[in-house]
């Protein structure tokens, strides 16, 4: 999933880079009032992976985007991340399987046609057909008769899942499998958005230039920038109070946050490797910084094609000699925190202490497994993209485990995050890649389905266990958020006996703005409220 669940593009980081780890034993705004209204901002972008289309995109380049194009049935508190009505009027339920959708009156697509309970159904047909091989139709599982839209092999059954019906223009039916207590929450995540009339006529036009019914329209898509324009035929709750946003293409943390510095650019989520040391960026940026605790995490994922990894006791052993303390106070400066499993501490029903002593840093006991288990014949990658500013993190991890394991370490960089995600797809990738999630919502369950359930549309690792799985749909029919939050829990704890990803550190996002900007706001996904900045 990416909603704001999405694949993490970068973990801003700071670093000594020949440090080897073996050697050592929040939030806010400009606080401006400013209600002015108008004018243009800009902001660091980066190359989305995929057209711009709801469900073909899970990640950060393309989901920036769309959040400001796409209104869904539900959005997130921008101070709090609570789900709140937005397009839907209601949606109710007496059993957590059968939810009835009312959509408020009046709502257009950027195109003057007004979005109707058809623009739903439609969507999630389409987008869910194995057929398209979108990356986000995954999302559709709960439908009932989402296996005759995309069977696990062969052709699809049918074009339209029985558990969704049209009852008038306004409204329609959702019915599930089996009970599922977050729907309403899920729906405010990308994938769920509607489509208008035009997207069936022309897929293609609409994955360069989308048309949405929220705040803002594309009208400039290309390898320089992502322009965004006030859309006129926006009736939603939040019309934004710029007119024009920028999304400047950067392949380099440096460089966007120099503009920043320099106010050619009004605002950037990453800050260098070199500016977190000691604070600098704080200094440097004074008045006009920064930093919220984020539903992400950054993890080290192993590749499915690497037949020398697969020993559940060599990756105990590279978790074990991944000195995370060391790394969030001295290289991080405090603005990451060690993680001790595979959700993030700001979505309720997070439990600490669930990767139990894989996370914990212990040389003998690494040393010990890593023999045990023979190993590691040859190079062993380590796979960052170059636009993310991780290439120190990863110099010292592949140091760390030169010293202490004997690795013949090297650290592999991609020119950018889209190529890095195109091979990881391609199953080009050997050894071992960085892995970031950013929540879609927040749900414990959003750490847990997308990323390791079998077949989930961003399970990079091919990771499948049946007990895991079926720990996750008893969890999804509980009937309390209570009760389903104990059941996640001890499904994220099957996680640790197979650990198909090592946790790393949870992360808050440290953000710069120019001196042209009031009322910035980072959300609890770590993206920028664009509904909220204005010029001074």
């Amino acid at each position: 999933m990416r909603g704001r669940s999405r694949l993490m593009v970068a973990a801003a980081s700071a670093s000594i880079v020949a440090l080897a780890f073996s050697a050592c034993g929040g939030g806010g705004n400009s606080g401006s009032t400013s209600n002015n209204t108008g004018g243009e901002i800009s902001m660091r972008g980066c190359t989305p992976q995929n057209p711009l289309i709801p469900a073909a995109t899970n990640e950060v380049c393309g989901g920036n985007v769309l959040d400001a194009v796409t209104a869904k049935l539900v959005r997130y508190n921008a101070d709090t991340a609570k789900p709140e009505n937005d397009l839907a009027e209601s949606i109710e339920t007496t059993d957590n399987q059968t939810f009835t959708v009312k959509l408020k009156p009046d709502m257009k697509f950027s195109d003057g046609t007004p979005v109707l309970a058809k623009n739903f159904v439609d969507a999630w047909n389409f987008s869910a057909n194995s057929k398209q091989g979108y990356v986000s139709g995954y999302f559709m599982e709960p439908i009932e008769g989402y296996a005759d839209v995309a069977p696990e092999e062969g052709d699809p059954k049918s074009d339209k899942m029985s558990g969704l019906n049209v009852v008038d223009d306004r409204t329609f039916t959702i019915k599930t499998t089996s009970p599922v207590s977050n729907l309403p929450q899920r729906l405010g995540y990308t994938a769920f958005a509607a489509l208008p009339d035009s997207f069936f006529k022309d897929p293609e036009a609409y994955g360069k230039m989308p048309v949405g019914s929220g705040p803002y329209k594309v009208t400039q898509n290309n390898e320089q920038a992502i322009v965004l324009e006030k859309n006129a035929d926006y009736k939603g709750i939040d019309p934004g109070k710029v007119d024009k946003i920028n999304y400047k293409i950067y392949n380099d943390a440096n460089a966007a946050y120099n503009d920043v510095v320099a106010n050619n650019l009004d605002f950037t989520d990453i800050i260098p490797p070199d500016q977190l040391v000691g604070d600098a960026w704080k200094a440097t940026l004074n008045g006009r910084n920064g930093q919220k605790e984020s539903g992400v995490i950054q993890s080290l994922a192993f590749s499915p094609n690497d037949e020398q990894l697969k020993d559940v006791r060599k990756r105990q052993a590279l978790s074990m000699s991944l000195n995370r303390d060391l790394v969030t106070k001295q290289i991080f400066n405090g603005s990451r925190v060690p993680a001790t499993g595979w959700v993030s501490p700001v979505v309720d029903g997070a439990k600490p202490g669930q990767c139990g002593e894989a996370c914990t840093y212990d040389e003998a006991k690494a040393k010990q497994l890593w023999q045990e288990a023979g190993g590691y014949n040859g190079p062993m990658t380590l796979a960052v993209n170059g636009d993310g500013g991780h290439k120190q993190w990863a110099d010292a991890a592949c140091n760390n485990w030169r010293t202490v394991l004997g690795i013949d370490c090297r650290v592999q960089i991609t020119p950018d995050f889209k190529t890095l995600r195109n091979q990881i797809k391609a199953g080009e990738l050997k050894g071992l890649f960085r892995s970031g999630w950013q929540m879609d919502y927040p749900s414990i369950e959003n750490f847990l389905t997308p990323i390791y359930k079998t077949g989930a549309s961003s399970n990079d690792f091919k990771y499948s266990n049946p007990e895991f799985d079926a720990k996750l749909v008893q969890a999804d029919a509980a009937k309390s958020s209570d009760e389903a939050n104990k059941l996640y829990q001890e499904a994220e704890a099957m996680l640790a006996k197979d650990l198909p990803t090592v946790p790393k550190w949870y992360s808050t996002t440290p953000y710069g703005y120019s001196t042209k900007v009031d009322n910035v706001k980072v959300t609890p996904f770590g993206t920028l409220d664009v509904s909220s900045i204005t010029l001074k």
